[in-house]
């Protein structure tokens, strides 16, 4: 079985098996307050990130409330979260850059969006997936960990980078933001870390293939 063959059938199982509706972890009213949340999300739970979020959008309401913060003020607001110096001072920034560059609103295209301060690759493609329904998928360490686990990409994909291509390659690009948030809830409740719970995964056979097949 090739890895496309595979990439269509888990596909398909995952699809069966997540029938609600698909929406993202991180609580935001707008586009901004979502690249402002996923910025917040490193090294940290979604969880976390609501609640510091919940209080931080009240507090900042709006981009130039935030662009103009005290940053030792914004550090301790978003302390618990954790890297809060390195945040701080980038999320500040970025709210300047937003209303410099960009007329205050969020940009589309991977370039506009990871030359942002504190934007990397996996932040730009969450806003190019769900803000802008784009074929864009953004590795986290569940996407990263399964993707691997049952064989969609090979042992030699050890970086975010390579999965999220090797991942292009074979799942079409009509369902990548749909198969992101698959891969995200799969890795959450059954696929977890320390002890996935493989008696109660639909994608049991498939994945049993996939560690006996060379993935090409």
């Amino acid at each position: 079985m090739t890895t496309k063959e595979r990439a269509k059938l888990i596909t398909e199982r995952l699809d069966s098996e997540y029938t609600t509706e698909l929406t993202c972890y991180l609580n935001h009213d707008n586009a901004w307050q979502l690249l402002i949340a996923t910025i917040l999300s490193a090294q940290c739970t979604d969880a976390r990130v609501n609640i510091v979020t919940a209080e931080l959008f009240k507090k900042y309401a709006t981009l130039e409330a935030l662009a103009a913060a005290d940053i030792k003020e914004l550090e301790e607001d978003i302390r618990t979260t954790g890297f809060f110096h390195n945040k701080a001072r980038n999320i500040k920034a970025c709210a300047g850059e937003l209303i410099e560059r960009h007329g205050g609103e969020v940009p589309s295209d991977i370039e506009s969006l990871t030359a942002l301060s504190g934007v990397g690759r996996k932040t730009a493609n969450v806003i190019q997936s769900v803000v802008f329904n784009k074929a864009a998928m953004a590795v986290d360490t569940h996407v990263f960990r399964v993707s691997h686990r049952i064989g969609l990409v090979p042992k030699s994909c050890t970086t975010p980078l390579a999965v999220e291509k090797q991942l292009m390659k074979h799942i079409p690009e009509e369902i990548v933001p749909k198969a992101h948030h698959w891969l995200i809830l799969h890795g959450r409740y059954v696929c977890i870390a320390r002890k996935p719970k493989c008696e109660e995964c639909g994608l049991n056979g498939i994945c049993a293939e996939s560690r006996k097949t060379k993935v090409q």
